[in-house]
């Protein structure tokens, strides 16, 4: 009897990620009952979904609450609510580098300080490129790239951040590495604690520019990591796996693992982000990525 297996994505993209397509064949012929449902349909019944997978859930950001609530309910949800609610906030950066992980530098802006514009303008760097985003965001929606010696852009800046504020979102201010558009960001992807593959992303983020869109990095290409790349990734992921155990009291498993690491220019590197959310896993950057996928959740709805 094929086991059932439920993949939930959000209504603006109803047949998941592009490079995606062609998973639910390569479920079915691991013996598995494969569907693709919005997280947020009122009609589905969660106790017979089966092992429920979130993919695409790109609006989450805007419904935090209602999408943590609802990834309690579910019986068996990939990643674990308890994952999804600690990765969804940014937050869980200062977690990382409280644990001596090398983040990228990072100025947290809180509703709660009631910022003047001021304060706001004294906060941003005095001669780089910054980036401004808020600490819950999916994919590069109301993120701004800016030139801290540009007046218009540093003006911009304090619109920016002072309209997130507004809406009772935390806003984050970090350095933008000029390597990302030299080098590129470095994504290492894990399914099961084991490693997939590799990707690097060219830098989507254009001075003077705030992508107000759901825009997922597109611009990537498959390479070799290097032993030092994956060393950092698995440094990153055994952090990662001391976290989740101090806060739920055991082990758990990540069905899917996306650490982003940018070269510092001293060479080391810096920790962008974790991606355990809805991150994209890009399926289509080699010929195994998307079957190592199929088999990390066959592994998981046959346990």
């Amino acid at each position: 009897m094929k086991r059932r297996v439920t993949l939930v994505t959000s209504r603006d993209m109803p047949d998941l990620y592009s490079d995606e397509a062609g998973i639910l064949d390569l479920l079915a012929e691991r013996n598995m009952d494969p569907q693709i449902k919005f997280w947020d349909d009122p009609d589905m019944d969660w106790e017979k979904a089966g092992v429920v997978v979130v993919r695409s859930v790109s609006d989450y950001a805007k419904r935090r609450d209602e999408f943590l609530s609802w990834a309690r309910s579910v019986p068996r949800i990939l990643n674990r609510s308890e994952v999804l609610t600690w990765n969804s906030d940014k937050h869980y950066l200062r977690e990382l580098a409280d644990r001596g992980l090398p983040i990228i530098e990072t100025t947290w802006l809180e509703p709660e300080q009631k910022l003047t514009k001021h304060r706001i303008h004294s906060r941003f760097p005095a001669l780089q490129d910054f980036v401004l985003k808020p600490a819950v965001s999916s994919g590069l929606r109301d993120i701004g790239r800016y030139s801290a010696i540009v007046n218009e852009d540093r003006s911009n800046a304090v619109f920016h951040a002072m309209e997130l504020l507004s809406e009772g979102r935390s806003v984050m201010l970090q350095r933008y590495f000029s390597a990302v558009d030299e080098h590129g960001e470095i994504s290492l992807v894990f399914f099961n604690g084991l490693v997939s593959h590799a990707v690097e992303k060219k830098g989507m983020l254009h001075p003077s520019h705030v992508t107000d869109e759901l825009m997922h990095e597109t611009r990537n290409r498959a390479r070799e990591a290097t032993p030092e790349e994956w060393r950092w990734g698995e440094q990153i992921r055994n952090v990662l796996h001391e976290v989740m155990r101090d806060k739920i009291g055991h082990d758990t498993q990540f069905l899917f693992n996306r650490v982003d690491v940018v070269p510092d220019g001293e060479g080391s590197f810096r920790i962008m982000e974790v991606g355990l959310v809805d991150a994209q896993l890009y399926l289509d950057s080699s010929a195994d990525a998307k079957r190592n996928f199929a088999d990390a959740i066959a592994q998981r709805v046959h346990w």
